[in-house]
């Protein structure tokens, strides 16, 4: 993979521009997620704004935008002429998620993440799955994962796309004048060129024996991107329940992706000596340095960025930070929409206790899968691990809304959990 795929995002927290916090919003963070937990989210879409903005005039005006999506040839438009990584995932992720909501006529979606991208474009979650996992296990740059959590849980229980417009992306590929891509085009997005066989072994000059288990390796990757590449949608999710359902998928497919390379990948590391082992370790930290020298100047990121730093520190305190405070009030401006559901639904006492179990568990996940940054492990053994625990988190933690989903859905009528579905699209409209 080239120093010009995927996302290096420093210091990045789980975080999307648009966060749906509960509807009574205490004034000092007193919040069920956590005072520290919202204060790093807040934070984390300080973080965004930058990128967010560069990447919106990428989408607007870039060259190879039409190009890639009406060849549906998301691969090749990420070889594509621009080389700035951030803006090129997020660009192609944001045509795609914004060309079927609304018709393409709105800028920008609620759901997107910090750095400008989506993790729901249509029917498909996580569209560079396989290319994200490449990257944070063999170049220790985790950020794509840590933007995933609670805000893509929240878009599958209510998704902005109405049910016509998530059905675009499954439609026949033959239409002629396709704006919307399909869902197989997404999901074959994740093949952004696999394992980076030539930089290792240009990196390592591996012997005859070293090469075979490089070989087996990349057969290895190539293999776990076909595993992900099942769990692609074939038809437009109708429910909440579907989504998460779709979600639990992606996310199964993605660990069964890491055990499938994890042999393959110990036996490699085990033929190489200790200096062609500290070369292969160097590929993460060059790769860093290559991605920073596309990044310019920016006080407002670098501030945003302190700012993280002192929202990650132990003694931090949300209360006394008044930057902070003004960020968590904005943010609160778009709140679950526990009042809409109950007046519309007409819930009675049981159901609206069941809603409030289904928010608490909901908001309990922005706080888990909240992140400070780390030092990545020096290794791609000791990283691929690490990755693996994350997934299974979140795993875990869509398994639990699913759950809480279900009690709350368990006595609604038809004409109930009708209106739930509504209620994302009408809120989008």
């Amino acid at each position: 993979m080239s120093g010009r795929m995927g996302l290096a995002l420093a210091g990045a927290t789980l975080v999307i521009a648009a966060v749906l916090l509960p509807s009574k919003a205490e004034a000092q963070f007193g919040l069920r997620g956590g005072p520290v937990g919202v204060a790093r989210f807040a934070v984390g879409h300080m973080l965004g704004l930058s990128r967010l903005r560069h990447s919106r005039m990428a989408v607007r005006g870039s060259r190879y935008r039409s190009a890639a999506l009406r060849s549906q040839d998301l691969r090749g438009a990420e070889r594509g002429q621009l080389s700035n990584p951030y803006v090129l995932r997020a660009a192609l992720t944001a045509q795609a998620a914004l060309s079927g909501w609304h018709g393409g006529r709105r800028p920008q979606g609620w759901w997107r993440h910090p750095d400008g991208s989506y993790g729901w474009v249509g029917p498909v979650f996580w569209p560079f799955a396989h290319d994200d996992l490449t990257t944070a296990i063999m170049f220790g740059d985790t950020t794509s994962l840590s933007f995933y959590g609670y805000g893509d849980i929240y878009a599958a229980i209510f998704s902005p796309y109405a049910a016509t417009e998530l059905a675009a992306y499954t439609a026949p590929q033959s239409r002629r004048g396709r704006r919307v891509p399909t869902a197989e085009t997404l999901c074959e997005a994740s093949d952004t060129g696999g394992l980076p066989v030539d930089r290792i072994a240009a990196a390592v000059t591996p012997n005859e024996p070293q090469r075979t288990a490089l070989d087996e390796l990349a057969s290895a990757w190539n293999a776990s991107r076909d595993a992900i590449h099942t769990a692609c949608p074939e038809q437009a999710p109708a429910t909440a329940s579907e989504r998460l359902g779709l979600m639990r998928e992606r996310l199964e497919a993605m660990i069964k992706a890491i055990d499938a390379i994890e042999a393959p990948l110990a036996k490699f590391t085990g033929l190489l000596n200790d200096d062609q082992k500290a070369r292969l370790n160097a590929l993460a930290s060059d790769r860093r340095a290559a991605l920073a020298s596309h990044q310019p100047k920016d006080s407002q990121k670098d501030a945003a960025r302190d700012a993280q730093a002192a929202a990650c520190r132990p003694d931090y305190d949300p209360r006394y930070d008044e930057k902070a405070q003004r960020q968590y009030e904005q943010l609160v401006q778009q709140q679950w929409p526990a009042n809409d559901i109950a007046s519309t639904l007409h819930l009675d006492e049981v159901a609206r206790a069941r809603l409030e179990v289904l928010q608490d568990t909901t908001l309990r996940t922005m706080q888990t899968l909240s992140a400070c940054p780390t030092e990545p492990a020096a290794t791609p053994q000791a990283r691929l691990p690490a990755v693996k625990a994350r997934l299974q988190t979140m795993l875990q933690a869509v398994g639990d809304v699913t759950d809480a989903l279900d009690d709350f859905e368990a006595d609604l009528s038809d004409e109930q959990k009708a209106g739930f579905e509504a209620i994302g699209p009408k809120r989008a409209a």
